[in-house]
């Protein structure tokens, strides 16, 4: 069962840079190539296109991380997060909000 879900939330700032090729290509796959091994189940990314009113998403884009266990996270972060957060500056210059969420 997963009991962690982390919400990566990029959001949509006028003006602001943010290079997808590079996101999906590079960041996602490292991402998944260094937490895999450690407890990712699950990753999916999805890029903002809109609100239901036809504003602008407030989101460019939102990663969902699935880990099996808060413990399993933590290990992820500590073995690798140094470099994968210092890969968000290859691809944009927008700074995410991240969210550790449990399942009801």
């Amino acid at each position: 069962m997963i009991v962690v879900l982390v919400t990566v939330l990029y959001p949509n700032q006028e003006g602001s840079r943010f290079d997808h090729g590079y996101y999906m290509e590079r960041h996602a796959a490292l991402v998944r190539q260094r937490w895999e091994p450690i407890g990712l189940k699950d990753a999916r990314f999805l890029r903002g296109i809109g609100t239901p009113d036809g504003r602008p998403a407030p989101y460019q884009v939102i990663a969902l991380l699935n880990f099996s266990t808060a413990d399993a996270l933590q290990q992820a972060v500590a073995a690798h997060g140094a470099e994968i957060f210092s890969d968000i500056p290859r691809f944009t210059d927008v700074q995410p909000i991240v969210q550790v969420n449990e399942a009801l």
